[in-house]
């Protein structure tokens, strides 16, 4: 076994269109259940698939739409590192050169039971499977850096912005349910900051969508509230405009990794140079025909699925009709 931190290994792009850095899950996700189960009762699923989750579904998500797209994070060698490992190297405009194999970590596990509207998670995950601290070589040139910033931020990330990076924050579940306002202090360090309805309004002590966005624009120039089925509401950075744009309707069978499907599409639309609409049009767009299968990277939209639904939908704005079909690989 090589004794590098990194493994996988293809030639790296000179350039990035985005890196994706945080913790690397490999999702077990049962689907189709009644109910959720009781303490000694059991409940069986008629639906189940192995994906990669968390940061992995951003990266897939991104990768699939056309974006050369690095990943950063730390996996084990054990079987659900393997299989990931070898998932994500075969995904085209994926690079895994940053993706640490570590044999002294078990790779991190969440098992999603889901339904129609809403899921529940059960994860496993040690302190040396989190997003590494120290960057390790020379930094890539990187157009966009997502990462989380439920906690201080590393080092290497601000050296990424003073290169002229665009660095992307997101937040996720806090399992203390405190919701430390010490969080708004840390948009300073991001240009644009997406998160959903329960984070958004949860961190600022507010009772709406809209209300928590005003709040958030106060701290960063561009933010992004996902809102379910309500669509996203957004921010313009440049006007001050309060925008909300709807969500494609599409029979829902696992919304697992909605929201991470919702920022790939974002941020590509911020790589276009796409206006704020067409960017949360297309983001919803990406998000929605993800909910129709099991896993969310698993289910991550090719281009493929969303030029059929263009095709047999009406409605989306020709000028965000044009822009989109316009990147197409």
């Amino acid at each position: 076994m090589s004794t590098s931190p990194w493994s996988h290994r293809k030639e790296a792009v000179s350039v990035l269109d985005v890196l994706f850095a945080g913790e690397v899950f490999c999702d077990l996700v049962l689907g189709g259940i009644p109910h959720l189960p009781t303490p000694g009762t059991e409940v069986y699923a008629d639906r189940f698939a192995v994906s990669p989750g968390g940061t992995a579904t951003r990266a897939v998500a991104t990768a699939r739409l056309g974006l050369r797209t690095g990943i950063l994070g730390v996996i084990g060698t054990d079987l659900f590192g393997e299989h990931l490992a070898a998932r994500l190297a075969a995904e085209q405009n994926l690079d895994p050169t940053w993706l640490r194999r570590d044999p002294a970590v078990h790779t991190p596990v969440t098992v999603a039971v889901t339904q129609e509207h809403d899921r529940a998670f059960l994860t496993y995950e040690e302190k040396g499977a989190l997003r590494p601290e120290v960057w390790e070589g020379e930094l890539p040139a990187v157009r966009f850096l997502q990462l989380g910033i439920g906690r201080p931020l590393p080092a290497w990330a601000a050296e990424f912005r003073a290169r002229g990076t665009r660095v992307v924050g997101g937040v996720g579940w806090d399992p203390t349910g405190q919701w430390s306002r010490e969080l708004l202090t840390r948009l300073a360090e991001v240009d644009v900051f997406i998160c959903n309805a329960v984070e958004a309004t949860s961190y600022t002590r507010t009772g709406t969508v809209e209300q928590a966005v005003k709040v958030l624009a106060d701290h960063v120039p561009d933010v992004v509230v996902t809102d379910g089925g309500n669509g996203a509401v957004a921010v313009d950075g440049v006007t001050g405009e309060l925008v909300r744009v709807a969500v494609p309707r599409v029979p829902a069978v696992d919304p697992t990794g909605a929201g991470d499907v919702f920022t790939a599409g974002l941020i590509t639309g911020l790589n276009h140079g796409w206006p704020l609409t067409t960017r949360l049009r297309f983001a919803g767009l990406c998000a929605a025909l993800s909910v129709r299968s099991l896993g969310g990277a698993n289910s991550a939209p090719r281009w493929e699925a969303i030029d059929a639904f263009l095709e047999r939908t009406p409605g989306i704005p020709d000028a965000d009709l044009i822009r989109i079909r316009a990147i197409k690989p």
